[in-house]
């Protein structure tokens, strides 16, 4: 069905679902915090602010120490921007995302690129997106489909202190690296947080 697999490095990487916080007090750039069912932080990324081209760097841990994956911008403005999800302990791509400018304006929309850039799949906002884009206090949900059929879903969670997010895994089987899964949930939340910003 496509390539977006690989092996990931640690045992909480490989989880069905993971749960992706992000502060009210982390504001001096996007923080998000990425933990396993059983707690365990397994990933942390801190977007720059002030970048001529979108880039950042997935984390295992809060010391920024050990590297676990590189999103990059193929181009510093493109209508449909790609960004390449690398392995950086690897250094291989795990695949790439493609964000369709023009569709995400009511509703988010991406295709998913293999290594060999061929489109086998898609992550959409679901439910009543323009209503959202009206009301930024309901709450977000996409799903990731790969050859048409879903494998990993996205849910906002309401809690008065932090935008936390749910990812779930469990129709997966194993079609997706849950790396690049966690790629996907964190450019959805970016751009959430960029709509919020703008509002």
């Amino acid at each position: 069905m496509s390539n977006l697999v690989g092996v990931p490095h640690s045992a909480g990487l490989a989880s069905s679902s993971f749960t992706i916080k992000k502060p009210w007090l982390a504001m001096l750039g996007n923080k998000f915090w990425v933990y396993a069912p059983d707690g365990t932080l397994v990933a942390f990324v801190k977007i720059p602010i002030f970048k001529w081209k979108t880039e950042m760097t997935i984390y295992a841990d809060e010391s920024m120490t050990q590297a676990l994956m590189h999103l990059q911008a193929q181009k510093v403005v493109s209508l449909n921007p790609v960004f390449d999800v690398l392995d950086v302990q690897a250094n291989s791509r795990l695949g790439s995302l493609r964000k369709l400018g023009l569709k995400s304006m009511v509703r988010d929309k991406w295709e998913l690129v293999d290594p060999a850039g061929t489109t086998v799949g898609d992550m959409e906002e679901t439910g009543n997106s323009f209503l959202r884009r009206m009301i930024p206090l309901l709450l977000g949900k996409w799903q990731i489909r790969l050859g048409g059929r879903p494998v990993a879903r996205i849910e906002q969670v309401f809690t008065f202190f932090a935008k936390e997010f749910t990812l779930d895994l469990s129709e997966s089987q194993g079609a997706i690296d849950p790396r690049f899964a966690i790629a996907c949930a964190v450019f959805a939340l970016l751009a959430e947080s960029a709509r919020e910003s703008s509002s």
